[in-house]
């Protein structure tokens, strides 16, 4: 049974049970709220060696929350292995976790259903950070979750993943410093515990914005004897892919407390800031120029790019085999219907408003198209 004490403004400490173990987290709800309509949920995982309560003290999410009226909730890994320790299962890292092959990605997904029963949560608003371990764990919820989580914010973090084909542009904001001896800037094996393999920053911010199919690549905006501020911006769906590396600091949360076992922290940048500055400008709702095309549900598909000159492609992580596709214009009209394609030829249609029909897996998802040519 799950059992939640009052509603406060005060974190509580409660599990729900996933895969024959209970899955233990930290919930905390900002001041003033009260229930009568959904704010945005923030997910903060700890690094290996971690908990709920260290992430909350490194990353001050709390007292972001508080002030700017969201929930965090800090979810904890499993526990296990020699040093009986707490680890995220985020491909071939970390440690217990990643060895046991833990459901993490299943434990987040029923964590949502349970939160969004009890509290008021803007589905579209949710979103992922995390330190280290929990910063990889965010990537691969970007991978795997994409239907749930809005954008994602790892922390000196890499990518432990070989596949991560999201159906969606997924927005990325990420913190690293040069100076991570743990998850080193340049790739390779760190210092840390776990002795696993780290891909070069750069390349896994590169195919992130390729995933979004970003436009403007790799625009350096800021470079300077603190911090550097890179961007790719022009992606799908308003989507965009931000990374900053500070100078100093170390495998730390920029701007935040220093943990007993962590490195220095660089004070050049805030990333709880930043991120939160970030996560607001971001949401399931795919804005392209004055169209609004809300992504639904756990059968939700992507139309892209929109607007369009007269080519769309559909993505989505179901069976395109059973997918019926109707095009309409502005006034209802059929315009024509096709059958398992992931590809539609618009450019016959004359320019104007339409709306696209997919039917897929029993539901039907309708999105709103421009064609501007």
């Amino acid at each position: 049974m799950i059992m939640f004490t009052s509603i406060s403004s005060y974190a509580q400490y409660d599990s729900i049970p996933h895969d024959g173990i209970d899955r233990t987290y930290l919930l905390h709800l900002p001041n003033g709220y009260d229930g009568t309509s959904g704010i945005p949920l923030v997910i903060a995982m700890h690094g290996g060696f971690g908990n709920a309560y260290n992430i909350e003290y490194q990353s001050q999410l709390s007292t972001k929350a508080d002030a700017e009226n969201f929930i965090v909730v800090y979810p904890e890994g499993v526990v296990g292995g020699l040093l009986d320790i707490s680890s995220w299962n985020a491909g071939w890292c970390c440690g217990y976790a990643s060895n046991s092959d833990a459901d993490d990605v299943g434990f987040i997904d029923a964590l949502l259903d349970t939160l969004i029963s009890l509290y008021a949560i803007d589905t579209n608003r949710i979103y992922a950070t995390g330190m280290s371990n929990g910063g990889f764990m965010s990537y691969r919820l970007g991978c795997e979750l994409p239907e749930r989580i809005a954008a994602i914010a790892p922390v000196a973090a890499s990518m432990a993943m070989v596949d991560c084909n999201p159906f969606r542009a997924v927005p990325v904001i990420d913190f690293h410093s040069y100076k991570d001896a743990h998850i080193p800037y340049y790739g390779g094996i760190g210092n840390g515990p776990s002795n696993h393999y780290n891909p070069p920053q750069d390349s896994v911010l590169n195919s992130w914005a390729e995933i979004s199919n970003c436009v403007h690549l790799n625009d350096t905006i800021v470079h300077n004897a603190q911090y550097t501020f890179i961007k790719w911006t022009s992606c799908d769906c308003n989507s965009e892919v931000q990374y900053y590396i500070t100078q100093n600091g170390g495998h730390s949360w920029p701007g935040g407390l220093k943990t007993t076992i962590g490195d220095s922290v660089s004070n050049y940048i805030n990333a709880t800031d930043l991120l939160w500055s970030f996560f607001q400008q971001h949401s399931l709702e795919c804005n392209n120029s004055s169209v609004s095309t809300k992504i639904t549900g756990r059968n939700s598909v992507l139309v892209y790019p929109n607007p369009t000159n007269g080519i769309l492609k559909i993505k989505s992580k179901l069976n395109y085999e059973q997918m019926e596709t109707s095009v309409f214009n502005a006034i209802g009209q059929n315009m024509f219907n096709v059958k398992n394609k992931t590809e539609l030829d618009i450019r016959h249609l004359p320019k104007g408003a339409y709306f696209v029909a997919i039917k897929l897996d029993g539901t039907t998802n309708f999105q709103d198209i421009i064609k501007i040519e």
